[in-house]
């Protein structure tokens, strides 16, 4: 979950380095872009975050509040704030998949039950590691990603861990972009992703990375069907077929999560007709979706999602009154308060402004004032 050059072994070195010495894999600016077609549709805009021009004392406050949507993070054991904390974000939203070069110092961080309670973000996450080592410890088995390995988990599940000054690619995938093959993909999480598959991946992502500054909106499609049947096929070739109860739980939450899907917007979307739907209890049903906050709560976080991305959609004319109620929502003040609640700014202010033709980013409630987050960036995704 983070990047930059190994130096906790080795203090010396670290005490040698000039202070905010640039380590960059990637441009700053248009300066190393390729020439462009006069043409050609205008290329993405990056997303920034960087602690690199705070003052010392306050870079790791930044670092934290940045991923405070996501995890939460802590120096290493002998660290203070006050020692800084140099780290970078340059994400590239393309279309439902967001990709983020990433470089921080060394870190632990932790995503828990409760936050995952209070979070809509469940996507499934590929990580690309430039330099330095990641532990990540999910359901007891913790794994160890070591500079050119590429990493997969999801972060529907809880998970922690800690990682070296390190370098790396990320890419997030939302979940119903990859629903169809759930159950293999979960049973790849928080696995090192080896053979053929993996290699091409691998080359496929650095290939990507050196144009991100070239790449227009009608190149986006294709790229992101691409990303998505490379990471199928290398979760499938780096997974034990197991069986058991573990297997048969992944089966049936893929089934749910379709269902859900599929059903999003019906009025008869509640716990029994999924119980009956599906052919369990009440009880096992929310013990699927005890990690989520409940399935209601599953519900209705999609729900707004959903709403958000409709909102965000500058082809889409209908009354946001017609939007809340699709949401579930037949009282159109109910459904503002909860918009808010869940992404800090109100269904006018989103859609007013589709008036520039770009998605707006909204803010969580808890950081509006920090500025843009790592939940920001991923808010603008399916």
């Amino acid at each position: 979950m983070a990047t930059g050059s190994e130096s906790d072994d080795d203090p010396a070195a670290e005490q040698e380095r000039p202070a905010h010495v640039e380590r960059r894999r990637w441009p700053r600016g248009p300066a190393m872009r390729k020439e462009r077609p006069p043409h050609a549709s205008p290329a993405l805009e990056p997303l920034r975050f960087s602690t690199q021009d705070l003052p010392p004392t306050e870079q790791f406050q930044a670092w934290r509040a940045h991923m405070a949507p996501l995890v939460d993070v802590h120096l290493p054991e002998g660290k203070s704030p006050e020692d800084g904390f140099l780290a970078e974000q340059i994400g590239w939203q393309l279309g439902d998949i967001l990709i983020v070069q990433q470089r921080a110092h060394a870190h632990r961080y932790i995503r828990d039950q409760a936050m995952l309670r209070s979070s809509p973000i469940d996507h499934w996450n590929v990580g690309l590691q430039r330099s330095g080592q990641a532990w990540t410890e999910v359901n007891r088995r913790v794994t160890e990603t070591a500079a050119g390995e590429i990493f997969f988990m999801s972060l529907g599940s809880p998970y922690r861990g800690r990682t070296t000054d390190t370098e790396a690619l990320l890419v997030f995938l939302p979940y119903e972009m990859l629903a169809r093959d759930a159950s293999l993909l979960q049973s790849a999480g928080n696995t090192v992703l080896s053979g053929s598959h993996a290699e091409l991946l691998t080359g496929y992502l650095t290939g990507l990375e050196t144009n991100l500054g070239n790449l227009t909106i009608e190149e986006v499609p294709r790229i992101i069907q691409t990303i998505g049947d490379m990471v199928v096929a290398g979760a499938a070739s780096s997974t034990r077929t197991d069986t058991g109860q573990n297997q048969a739980n992944m089966g049936l939450m893929e089934r749910a999560h379709r269902y859900i899907h599929v059903n999003l917007h019906s009025e008869n979307l509640t716990p029994d007709v999924m119980c009956r739907a599906l052919g369990i209890s009440r009880t096992r049903l929310y013990q699927l979706f005890e990690g989520s906050g409940g399935v209601l709560n599953y519900i209705r976080k999609r729900r707004l999602l959903q709403a958000y991305a409709d909102l965000s959609n500058s082809a889409d004319h209908r009354p946001i009154s017609e939007i809340a109620e699709a949401a579930g929502f037949e009282v159109a003040a109910n459904f503002t308060r909860a918009f808010i609640h869940e992404f800090g700014l109100s269904p006018r202010e989103t859609r007013r402004t589709m008036a520039t033709q770009q998605r707006p980013a909204p803010a969580l409630h808890s950081t509006r004032r920090s500025g843009k987050t790592i939940g920001d960036w991923l808010a603008l995704t399916g």
